[in-house]
């Protein structure tokens, strides 16, 4: 009970201002979002709307922000383009019950299988693109829109100074909106984006066949969605959790994002996850709590329906100025002061992540592409094996002392290390370092016997642990039967 009521009226005056602060940023991306995807505006609007209020009660990470997101905006375009909407709003639903399923399987374990490197360079692509979408708004319009841009970004940094009470990207929105509106000055706004819905969102059923042809067709994209959603939702969170120092719940964030997909996809709205560029404006404005994602959800819903005719009169410049605000604080700037000091392969692991996300737009792609080098670079650090020995002259015995990991990619090479033809009565192989992991290790140990007893000398293991123990007496008979 404490817990829940930490969450939700801990922190009110810092989570409604933020949630005011990070309901207008959510208006541009959600009509960005649906133009990308080849929809109406609305649809990412009510997106946006239905999935932060709906996750403000059923996430498991307090303070972040979900909605309607670029990343699973990309993986609509076939989708919409071959089968339209009502199709779209089907895979949305079944991305839902599919995320539902990952958060009760508990699957959210298996992110710790991800490195920090990877994260790192998930964190920096995305800080890329997040700028990288505020181009269009900036450059190519004049020196006006970079002016105003400017400005927007001089308020965020230099308010706070005054005054903390009020985040400084909320007043910047203000100020710089109602400069362009008090001198009439023509530069591009939210309105000129698309047209903002005038009425709440209504339920309804997908209008398609209840049929496998159906389910065909929309499978492949619900499971996309469903990976991309889970994975930017869950990196999301922990980025969050490092920004607040707390914790979260990452299977219930797991099962919140799939209830918060079920019900947009039966209001209208397109599939969405957790938006890292929200979820740091959030943060970074004071947002902390529920709360916060809620009045987002609200003010939004609000702004469009009520102040529609205000909004749409935002300059983009301003809200680009918010979004760089954004990107620069996403980067880990850190990363690349130490880019020459830590290991060279979690360098490299960082670079690749970013460069993939940054060239495919698919954030799944880089993490998948930096997981497996890092996995690569790991079963090369610990395939290296050493081989020594000792020979006693009089009793003509040699002791190979092995030590490392043995498993199929450690295996071939060592055994060149073994000299089979040396005239001895007995070889001792010790494995007290050593620690045997699959049949690859076993089939590679029965061979060098093997090889030592056909040349008439004797052959005594010693020193393997209990573990190599118990599975060399499990397939020792197995591999010497064939």
């Amino acid at each position: 009970m404490n817990t829940i009521k930490e969450q939700w009226f801990g922190n009110v005056r810092g989570d409604i201002l933020a949630g005011i602060v990070v309901a207008l940023a959510l208006i541009p991306e959600a009509i960005a979002f649906s133009i990308i995807a080849g929809v109406d505006p609305m649809v990412g609007l009510y997106a946006s709307f239905i999935i932060a209020v709906v996750i403000a009660f059923v996430g498991g990470r307090a303070g972040m922000i979900s909605g309607a997101t670029g990343a699973m905006a990309l993986l609509m375009i076939p989708l919409i383009a071959q089968y339209g909407l009502e199709y779209l709003l089907a895979a949305t639903i079944l991305t839902g019950i599919l995320q539902i399923l990952f958060g009760v399987l508990k699957l959210a374990r298996y992110m710790k299988f991800i490195p920090r490197s990877v994260m790192v360079g998930f964190v920096n692509a995305l800080a890329i693109l997040i700028f990288e979408a505020q181009i269009p708004h900036l450059f190519g319009q004049g020196w006006l829109v970079l002016g105003l841009a400017g400005a927007t970004l001089a308020i965020i940094y230099l308010f706070p100074y005054i005054s903390k009470v009020i985040p400084s990207t909320l007043v910047a929105i203000v100020i710089i909106t109602g400069y362009t509106m008090f001198t009439g000055l023509n530069v591009f706004t939210v309105g000129n984006m698309g047209a903002l819905p005038e009425t709440l969102p209504i339920f309804l059923i997908p209008n398609v066949p209840l049929s496998y042809e159906t389910l065909a067709i929309i499978f492949p994209f619900a499971l996309a969605l469903t990976v991309v959603g889970i994975l930017e939702s869950l990196l999301t969170a922990t980025i969050v959790d490092d920004m607040t120092d707390t914790g979260s719940n990452k299977n219930r964030e797991s099962r919140g994002q799939g209830i918060a997909n079920i019900v947009t996809g039966f209001f209208g709205g397109m599939a969405g996850c957790a938006m890292i560029g929200q979820s740091v404006i959030n943060v970074k404005s004071g947002g902390r709590g529920r709360l916060s994602s809620l009045v987002s959800g609200i003010v939004l819903i609000l702004l469009i329906l009520l102040l529609g005719n205000i909004v749409v009169q935002i300059p983009m410049a301003a809200l680009a100025g918010v979004m760089v605000m954004v990107s620069i604080s996403t980067f880990d700037w850190n990363s690349l002061r130490t880019l020459l000091i830590v290991p060279a392969t979690d360098s490299i692991v960082m670079v690749v992540t970013v460069v993939t996300v940054v060239l495919t737009h698919d954030l799944s792609k880089g993490v998948f592409a930096g997981i497996l080098l890092s996995a690569i670079f790991f079963v090369s650090k610990i395939s290296k094996i050493s081989i020594k020995s000792e020979l006693d002259t009089n009793k003509k015995k040699r002791t190979y002392f092995i030590k490392g990991q043995l498993f199929f990619a450690s295996v071939t090479e060592p055994i060149a290390e073994f000299d089979f033809k040396e005239e001895l009565n007995e070889v001792v192989l010790d494995f007290t370092h050593a620690h045997i992991w699959d049949d690859s290790a076993v089939a590679a140990m029965e061979k060098i016997i093997t090889k030592f007893e056909d040349n008439g000398t004797d052959v005594e293991v010693t020193g393997l642990n209990e573990a190599s123990t118990l599975l060399v007496d499990k397939l020792r008979h197995k591999l010497s039967s064939h």
